[in-house]
């Protein structure tokens, strides 16, 4: 039987930064289990590679108070481990005079949330980004930047695993529970002091294992992409978003320059049928009949849902991809975004009760577990100050049984 004081199940960037920051607290036996033999093959490795700087979150939340230090703890790393980082800054562009009471919301949250944007009117957006267009002023937020998720992910184990205090157990999956300190996987037992659920799309599986996370459910969102043309990347230098609706998580269509240099539009936000349903008919299962049935339930409680879903319907079949992008550029024509293979799944909790979507993070304990679930954008930027949050609560649990 495998055995470790702390085990956690999943090495994505959640998984990685909690063992990362139990190590400097002192812990010196750690087990990490991923179910892929890989690191980055999902929401950790096919994100958009954005370091966000806490414009859009609702002041007080995790989401608010973690993402701008998350932003310069990531932002640190990079630089001192050489890893690919742009500091390219982002906008967010009024498409419409109706949407500037919007604009002015999340210019005022990132002001509470110490995000350092600052508004500016059409000549200085034309200064930073010369293709963009708004109506009357824009946002510019400086400390928005991009990185190599994946690259910080290898980086992130290599130097774990260098302490020869952090084992990892790829291609391992945990099924069940055999004791309360003993967790069944593929691969057999697995005893523990302190368990860890750092799943991300399974999440909320691994935590009713532990009975707790039964109010909620995982919704998959696939995110899709298409690329700029390599001729027509100087149309973007950095990221240009539209003004978001602020009642769902989902920020719209927008271009990002990646640190590469290709400019990237997207992601979609559509509702699909599996946790790993990034094409059709791929990672389809006996779950995908519920998630059905769950959606059609959300479309008919959940107004701002049912707008959210008919809207990317629409993009999807009328082609208003292409509109939302040539509206924050207006040079762009028909032939300049192509196909691309970039896709990613979000995995969305929703609260069962209520058929709302949940938009903070959120963190269930039990006796000797801690589950992170709906670890959703910006759960990367916020990844390291959101360790500090879940060891912290694990040392409150510890001192409350003393």
């Amino acid at each position: 039987m495998q055995n470790a004081q702390i085990v956690i199940c999943g090495a994505g960037v959640t998984g990685l930064t909690l063992a990362r920051e139990l190590l400097s607290r002192g812990a010196d036996d750690i087990l990490v289990l991923e179910k892929e033999h890989a690191l980055g093959l999902h929401a950790s490795g096919r994100n958009s590679g954005v370091l966000h700087a806490g414009v859009y979150y609702s002041p007080g939340t995790l989401k608010a108070k973690l993402c701008i230090q998350g932003n310069f703890l990531m932002r640190d790393f990079c630089k001192e481990r050489g890893l690919p980082y742009q500091p390219y800054g982002k906008v967010i562009v009024a498409k419409t005079p109706e949407e500037l009471p919007t604009l002015d919301e999340l210019h005022r949250r990132a002001t509470a949330n110490g995000a350092g944007t600052r508004i500016i009117d059409e000549k200085e957006l034309h200064e930073i980004e010369p293709y963009a267009a708004t109506t009357q002023r824009a946002i510019h937020s400086p400390h928005t930047a991009v990185v190599d998720p994946k690259a910080i992910l290898q980086e992130l184990q290599k130097s774990l695993a260098a302490t020869g205090k952090v084992r990892f157990m790829m291609g391992v999956s945990a099924i069940g529970r055999d004791k309360p300190n003993v967790l069944a996987t593929t691969d057999g037992p697995v005893e523990f002091r302190t368990f860890i659920n750092a799943a991300g799309a399974y999440a909320d599986v691994v935590a009713r294992m532990f009975g707790l996370g039964q109010g909620y459910a995982l919704m998959p969102f696939m995110g899709g992409y298409e690329k700029l043309r390599d001729e027509k990347t100087h149309l973007v230098r950095g990221s240009i978003y539209p003004t978001p609706d602020i009642r769902n998580p989902f920020l719209g269509v927008h271009l990002t320059r990646g640190v590469s240099g290709a400019v990237y539009a997207g992601p979609t936000a559509q509702p699909v049928f599996g946790r790993e349903n990034y094409h059709p008919f791929e990672g389809l299962s006996a779950e995908s009949a519920l998630i059905l049935v769950r959606n059609l339930r959300l479309v008919v409680i959940n107004p701002k849902y049912r707008a959210a879903a008919k809207e990317e319907v629409v993009r999807r079949v009328s082609g208003s991809f292409f509109r939302d992008a040539k509206a924050l550029v207006p040079s762009l024509s028909k032939g300049d975004l192509v196909h691309c293979s970039k896709a990613g799944i979000r995995p969305q909790l929703v609260d069962l009760k209520t058929g709302e979507l949940v938009m903070d993070f959120l963190i269930e304990r039990g006796e000797n577990s801690l589950h992170v679930l709906n670890a959703i954008s910006p759960a990367f930027t916020s990844s390291m100050t959101f360790a500090k949050l879940a060891a912290d609560e694990l040392a409150s649990t510890t001192t409350s049984k003393s």
